[in-house]
């Protein structure tokens, strides 16, 4: 089994709560009273308490075309990128010149050449690092970049790979744009990047550390669903695609898959002692939990990472994973569900299990 052997997250310096967010930025969005009044109620039952943005808020307020927001995203995006990966790195003990393959992911920009090329004379990867970079997976690509670095470690297995990711949907948020989609944008996501350093399953086994060894992945992409999450790219930017049918997408099909994933591998909703779940939004999370019939609070560090970062796409089940190992060291023989949604409508699966024999 390969193993996760480093996990770290960033957020941009600026940090505003989400009532100054909305303050600020409601007349930008819609010049209509009706309209401002029901942006005001989304962004305050979006439990989000506070969000980090990649610009001084009152930058957000200038007129900007898409060139300027995505050279604004390829400068920050590699300065937050450089700052979580050399975090994980230095948790995992692992040198730059070490990794032998990185895959960068985000939909909120993009860049050619990409951000991971940019990246390996900053931190010191090797000019011969084999490199990927994913666009269009959104939400989902946290977990998805996990189980990619996972299958490429079972050939690889002395190697060592590195998920980044970087999402800085603030630069993504319309102006002049009521409609629902981002009025509900605009109150639910933040900035911010995650790393994950893993190594194959022979170099784990020389370690001397714990960390979450990959015990399987699943994948799942739902037919008829293109209409229910995703970017349409336009002259403005990214203009998002967000529906209530995000929620109706679980509500049918997750807890069969879930339960049938683990049932291959041995396990049961019952014998999951830490999820780790995309905090998508209060109505995805709570349908998770019905979907799953979990107890009261299994889903808390997703829940406290939305109320404190939001949102942030693909970075934020990495975040949360980051904030639970942190916050609630692992026990040997510990199983955990971590999971996401994506555009398609897709989802992306990974059991893990703390590396150790139970006591």
């Amino acid at each position: 089994m390969s193993r996760i052997v480093g996990v770290s997250a960033a957020v941009p310096p600026n940090s505003y709560a989400q009532s100054v967010i909305t303050d600020t930025i409601a007349p930008m969005i819609t010049s209509n009273p009706s309209k401002q009044a029901v942006l005001r109620r989304l962004h305050a039952g979006s439990r989000v308490d506070r969000r980090h943005l990649v610009l001084p808020i009152e930058r957000y307020l200038e007129k900007q075309s898409f060139t300027i927001t995505n050279e604004l995203f390829i400068d920050a995006a590699t300065d937050l990128a450089e700052e979580a990966l050399v975090a994980a790195l230095a948790r995992a003990r692992i040198r730059a010149d070490e990794v032998d393959f990185v895959l960068f992911t985000s939909v909120t920009g993009v860049s050619a050449p990409s951000i991971d090329a940019l990246l390996v004379p900053r931190v010191g990867l090797r000019s011969d690092v084999k490199r990927v970079p994913m666009f269009g997976l959104g939400c989902v690509a946290g977990a998805a970049g996990i189980a990619r670095l996972d299958d490429y470690l079972a050939g690889h297995p002395r190697g060592v790979a590195v998920l980044v990711s970087v999402e800085l949907c603030s630069l993504t948020v319309q102006r002049d744009d009521d409609s629902m989609a981002n009025l509900v944008a605009s109150g639910l996501f933040g900035d911010g990047a995650a790393a994950v350093v893993m190594v194959g399953a022979e170099r784990a086994a020389e370690r001397d550390d714990a960390g979450f060894d990959i015990v399987g992945v699943r994948s799942a992409l739902y037919p008829d669903t293109r209409h229910v999450l995703g970017f349409n790219p336009g002259e403005t930017g990214f203009r998002i695609v967000l529906t209530a049918g995000v929620a109706d997408v679980i509500d049918e099909h997750f807890g069969s898959d879930m339960t049938q994933f683990l049932g291959d591998h041995d396990a049961t909703i019952d014998s999951i002692d830490r999820w780790i779940a995309h905090p998508g939004g209060p109505r995805v999370l709570e349908a998770f939990s019905d979907a799953l019939h979990l107890s009261s609070g299994a889903l808390d560090a997703s829940w406290d990472s939305l109320a404190r970062v939001g949102n942030l796409s693909s970075a934020s089940v990495l975040h949360v994973l980051a904030d639970s190992i942190r916050d609630a060291p692992p026990t040997a023989g510990e199983l955990c569900s971590l999971f996401a949604l994506g555009p398609g409508v897709c989802a992306e699966l990974v059991l893990l299990r703390w590396s150790g024999e139970p006591q």
